[in-house]
């Protein structure tokens, strides 16, 4: 019976370990080539796409309109930089510049997550991933208008990059 007890603490970590990750685990491929972007991203099934084609740049949203917590927007236009990690840094470099920008959470080669600070009790996360395709560029973000979560936008992070 003692041997049983000692190995309580790891099953416990493990189904905690295993539950934080049931969103972003639900979450299924979605091409958006029918929608005029040749890329794939996960996204929950029941997602709503929504496109504006803006002439020089499209403007497409996949949101979670069910459950919440999963809003990206993906910006595609034409690009003559072809060299991401300078492409990443130039974004990297716009965003650190804005007026809220607070501090960069974590990145890799993809994109990263940054904090956005308004107000000391109004604290927002957002991110940025990088893709290029040819000579199109893919900038994926949050969708606009919602106060995310630092989880939230790590699933979404993960989800698209």
């Amino acid at each position: 019976m003692m041997g049983l007890y000692k190995h309580l603490p790891l099953v416990f970590i493990m189904s905690i370990s295993m539950g934080c990750n049931t969103a972003s685990s639900s979450y299924e491929p979605l091409d958006l080539m029918s929608h005029g972007m040749p890329i794939k991203v996960m996204a929950p099934a029941n997602s709503v796409i929504e496109m504006d084609d803006l002439g020089i740049m499209k403007d497409l949203t996949v949101i979670d309109t069910s459950n919440g917590g999963f809003n990206i927007q993906i910006f595609s236009s034409k690009t003559d930089k072809l060299d991401k990690p300078k492409v990443l840094a130039e974004s990297k470099s716009e965003i650190e510049s804005t007026e809220f920008f607070s501090k960069i959470i974590s990145e890799d080669e993809n994109g990263f997550i940054y904090e956005k600070k308004v107000t000391e009790d109004y604290i927002n996360y957002d991110f940025r991933v990088i893709r290029l395709q040819g000579d199109v560029k893919y900038v994926i973000q949050s969708g606009f208008g919602e106060q995310y979560e630092l989880e939230d936008i790590k699933r979404m992070f993960d989800a698209v990059k």
